[in-house]
């Protein structure tokens, strides 16, 4: 027995000195090649940078000139004089029909558009304040003109009396807008409430209101200025030493593609302590292995980036403490979908009387005046009023948002300017009919919430090659499963759940103008770099992530790429997911998949599968080593599937990279 376990032993360690020396011909095979293998990657990367750089710069110019040649007499936003006077020339201008004036509306939601992306992109604070001004002054006088329009109705509201309640009701309705305006000119007690039908919305009041001389208003803005006007009071506005780690719009993402692309050209940052001696020398490493010396210069973004210091520099909510806040809404956790609903009550302005053939009425030039509600005590004469009941409303959610939970009411606190959940009871949501209900002590603004980041982290994903620049990327999310198809620069979103959004799916957009759209309609499945404050994450290497994303989407056209268990497994500095040479529509046969291990320093393909029972890092046998991803695929792949990943158009490269660095699946799986 001695001598037989003797003989295994010596078996064992022939046959690992074997593997050892097998491997140690392997790591010298990878270091010969190694600088040519990341040179083609850098070529690669570099040609694709620069053609999409010129495509878009093209594209900005062509955009000016064919705004320029329009003529339109629009303004041009970034022209603070040509703002301004437009601004002036319109608070004068006395036009009140409504018609014409939701028209004018129109064109100044267009201009806050405009200016709301000045602000994101600007990064002199000077330029950036009169961004700010005048979108609130913009924001401001729209408001006043819904103010003023709804004034003119009420003026007339005796000459549109409603036969059955008599009172006057009344909806009017565009893209961006729902106004809906009752005047209480019956003053029956008995009056309980009213329900706008064509439009779902309804408000009930208590008996001292029903018999008071006033004019209820739900005026629906599809657009949500109070969010914005939340989020500019509570910034921290970086200074231009900090926006240029990270301004206060861009994401990881930027920082990323710097980082790989745009070597040499950033200056040297101040030195930055780290406590965690290996991380600081693993950092070293790879940028100095990956991207040569030059790397050492963007050395210090990656490390505060990996650390999460980039938030002390970059936009910064204000922190809140005690009772009195704990029930302001944090935005980066809480989204508003679906717009603003203003609930005002106003004193009904005097109606006209017919005397003899003459129209006399009383011309106040106070405006529209807000009802005091609830109402002093001592301007108080009966017990009864005393107390002065909530005010209701019940609606029906818009059929254009997502809800993927039960949606949260936060009302507006126009003193903090921010928004709020306390102050709303009796809550009642029908999630069957897409109903909800509920009750506030006063008459305020109000908005539907949902959690920011409800779907994530996902269950699984999947991006497959349907065809040269084709490919389709699905994910499970948490709450909601969806597809989105890729080709050329478009992109476009499928699901087959029943809440998907009708109006958005089948429809062919840029990826910016997609991701947009699914955050406003409730699909938020973006992330930036407070997510993971409210995520749990696998916790990876950002800069091994980035370059992941970089090399699928060089081989989209020709690779299809998955979820791995093994990748929540693999530790901090590694990443792993199953690919396959894929060509078709078809989906991917369960047994094509193969395991790849990838590293800052190489990659390599697994011995293990999804089926395994425990992780390991064994090396497949008859593999090798690569210094990139895209070499170590190229060692499986044929021919024609490598003459397809070169022939891949520039746009399509970047769009499929865009989604990928905007949703992080490696990280967020």
């Amino acid at each position: 027995e001695a001598r037989l376990q003797a003989e295994r032993e010596e078996l064992e360690k022939l046959e690992r000195e074997r593997k050892e020396k097998e491997l140690e011909k392997l790591e010298l095979k990878d270091r010969e090649r190694r600088e040519d293998e990341l040179n083609e990657l850098r070529h690669l990367l570099e040609n694709n940078h620069t053609a999409v750089t010129k495509w878009k710069t093209d594209a900005m110019e062509k955009a000016k000139w064919e705004k320029y040649m329009h003529c339109d007499g629009t303004p041009d936003p970034a022209v603070q004089r040509d703002i301004n006077t437009y601004i002036s020339l319109w608070r004068d201008d006395p036009e009140v029909n409504i018609t014409s004036v939701l028209k004018q509306c129109n064109l100044a939601l267009q201009l806050v558009e405009e200016l709301e992306g000045l602000l994101r992109d600007v990064t002199d604070p000077q330029q950036g304040q009169k961004y700010q001004e005048a979108l609130i002054n913009l924001q401001e006088l729209i408001h006043s003109k819904h103010h003023r329009t709804s004034e003119e109705i009420l003026k007339r509201a005796s000459e549109s009396i409603d036969t059955e309640t008599g009172n006057m009701q009344t909806v009017v309705k565009d893209d961006n807008i729902t106004l809906c305006l009752w005047a209480n000119l019956k003053k029956d007690p008995r009056f309980k409430g009213l329900n706008f039908e064509e439009v779902s919305l309804g408000f009930q009041l208590p008996k001292q209101l029903a018999v008071s001389d006033i004019a209820v208003r739900i005026l629906h803005t599809h657009y949500d200025h109070l969010s914005l006007l939340a989020r500019m009071a509570h910034l921290k506005i970086p200074t231009p030493s900090s926006r240029c780690d990270i301004t206060a719009n861009t994401t990881i993402t930027m920082i990323f593609f710097t980082v790989i692309i745009m070597l040499g050209e950033t200056k040297e940052d101040e030195e930055v302590k780290n406590d965690k001696e290996t991380q600081q020398q693993r950092v070293d490493e790879e940028v100095q292995s990956i991207r040569g010396l030059e790397g050492r210069k963007i050395k210090q973004k990656i490390e505060r980036l990996a650390e999460g210091d980039l938030r002390s520099h970059s936009v910064q909510f204000t922190m809140m403490d005690g009772d009195e806040h704990a029930q302001v809404v944090d935005l980066m956790q809480y989204t508003p979908l679906g717009g603003v609903f203003y609930y005002d009550v106003f004193c009904l302005p005097p109606q006209a009387h017919q005397v003899i053939g003459w129209e006399i009425r009383q011309v106040l030039d106070t405006g529209l005046q807000v009802f005091p509600y609830p109402t002093e005590r001592s301007n108080l004469y009966d017990k009864e009023a005393l107390t002065c009941p909530p005010v209701g409303v019940s609606m029906t959610l818009p059929d254009s948002i997502v809800f993927l939970e039960t949606p949260q009411v936060a009302r507006w606190d126009a003193a903090g300017k921010q928004w709020r959940m306390d102050g709303i009871t009796d809550v009642s949501y029908e999630e069957e009919e897409a109903k909800i209900s509920f009750k506030m002590e006063s008459f305020q603004a109000f908005v539907l919430m949902q959690e920011t980041y409800a779907n994530l982290p996902f269950q699984n994903w999947e991006l497959r090659p349907l065809g040269q620049d084709s490919a389709v990327f699905t994910v499970n999310g948490a709450l909601f499963d969806f597809s989105i198809m890729i080709q050329g620069d478009q992109c476009m979103l499928q699901s087959e759940q029943e809440k998907g959004p009708s109006q958005l799916l089948g429809k062919w957009m840029s990826g910016p103008a997609l991701q947009k759209a699914m955050v406003n309609v409730g699909i938020n499945v973006f992330v930036n770099e407070y997510t993971d404050k409210y995520v749990s994450t696998c916790g990876k290497d950002p800069l091994t992530e980035h370059a992941a994303y970089e090399q699928m989407a060089l081989f989209a056209s020709a690779c299809a790429f998955s979820w791995s268990k093994w990748n929540a497994k693999c530790g901090a500095e590694h990443l792993v997911m199953q690919v396959c040479e894929h060509q078709g529509p078809a989906p991917v046969l369960r047994n094509s998949w193969s395991l790849y291990l990838l590293g800052a320093q190489r990659s390599q393909k697994l011995q293990i599968t999804e089926k395994s029972e425990a992780f390991s890092p064994d090396l497949y046998p008859g593999s090798e080593f690569h210094s990139t991803f895209i070499h170590m695929l190229q060692d499986n792949m044929s021919t024609e599937g490598i003459a397809r990943t070169r022939e891949s158009n520039y746009l399509f490269i970047d769009t499929v990279q865009s989604l990928l660095c905007a949703t992080r699946p490696l990280m967020y799986s």
